[in-house]
């Protein structure tokens, strides 16, 4: 298969496997032929990549049009033809139940992120050889679903896959270093930085009981122990002296602070301020980043003001959200407005 074939395979791989909404279909002269067939079906849908692939309404959703789109594609029904194992798998899924948009509603699903900006470097880790080879991370999410108390750390979102792709850039931010990540939602960034970014280790926390539970299962899906990535319920607002993870006695090592979309709701601003202002009094040489998903001017405003009269300075990071059309993994809206920035003592 020539590269821009297989490029183009890849990328319809990669937007499967998270589940985007649109994907970008191999073009008719690629899906027509028997060896493009033979990929698309061994990666996205033979028993082997049942593990951890989407939903069974997902899939057949999928299929169904690759099935269309294939038959669309041949001019010449002596030449080629669809794949029997594309077919007779359309079949057997037609043929099954499938569970109702409802239920496929409140169910977790398994969604993987490929890493394209770690593609072609060489990466010291316990991972098997594919991580190398397509670098990853699959995390159970559930993409419809807010957890009680009202927190969204059920999903990835575009906040902290734009990070993501600065820290892939930038890898001497993490490297050897001991991370901490607030409102860690799913537990990406830390999970990135431990396992593929050789940080050092990472504290996953959040403020929600239910977020932090689901981390060690994020953990086991990417070969990572709790030794590794700790998962650490931490309120903000309240001192950390006081809590058990930053006593005296028991304090946590902190290099760097990640935080993705944490200001997103302006009443929790004012505590998230006074946890930086305890990490700067306890960590004297530590390093804040931010990324913030602009939906509300005022709302990033109020940040910036208390952060200024706090006495800490927010230095604007200079890293635009690559087009859709030129993205291969992990995929996110570029019609959203993301800020990365650094925050720092006076």
């Amino acid at each position: 298969m020539n590269l821009s074939r297989m490029q183009s395979v890849d990328r319809f791989c990669h937007q499967y496997f998270q589940l985007e909404s649109h994907l970008d279909f191999p073009d008719a002269t690629c899906l027509r032929l028997e060896q493009v067939q033979n990929e698309l079906y061994g990666r996205m849908f033979s028993r082997k990549s049942l593990e951890f692939g989407p939903p069974v309404r997902y899939r057949v959703k999928t299929l169904k049009e690759l099935s269309h789109r294939i038959e669309s594609a041949i001019d010449d029904w002596e030449e080629h033809g669809v794949s029997d194992d594309i077919m007779s798998t359309l079949s057997s899924l037609m043929a099954a139940p499938i569970p109702s948009e409802a239920t496929s509603a409140q169910q977790k699903c398994f969604v993987t992120y490929h890493l394209s900006l770690l593609e072609n470097l060489s990466i010291s880790s316990d991972q098997a050889e594919t991580s190398a080879l397509r670098p990853s991370i699959t995390l159970l999410e559930n993409r419809s679903l807010i957890a009680a108390g009202g927190t969204t750390g059920l999903r990835t979102w575009e906040a902290a896959l734009h990070m993501g792709q600065y820290l892939c850039q930038n890898l001497a931010v993490v490297a050897g270093k001991h991370v901490l990540e607030l409102g860690a939602g799913t537990g990406y960034l830390s999970i990135l930085c431990v396992k593929h970014l050789q940080a050092t280790h990472a504290v996953a926390s959040d403020g929600s009981d239910d977020v932090v539970n689901n981390f060690s299962e994020n953990l086991s899906l990417n070969g990572l122990r709790t030794s590794s990535v700790t998962p650490m319920n931490i309120a903000w607002g309240q001192a950390l002296v006081e809590h058990e993870g930053f006593s005296c006695s028991t304090r946590q090592p902190v290099d760097v602070v990640l935080g993705a979309d944490i200001t997103y709701d302006r009443r929790v601003i004012p505590a998230l301020i006074t946890t930086l202002l305890d990490l700067f009094a306890l960590y004297s040489d530590v390093q804040v980043y931010i990324s913030v998903t602009e939906r509300n001017a005022d709302t990033y405003q109020v940040f910036l003001d208390l952060c200024s009269q706090s006495n800490l300075i927010v230095e604007n990071l200079q890293f635009s959200i690559p087009p859709v059309s030129q993205q291969n993994g992990p995929f996110y809206n570029d019609n959203v407005a993301i800020k990365l920035c650094r925050v720092a003592r006076i």
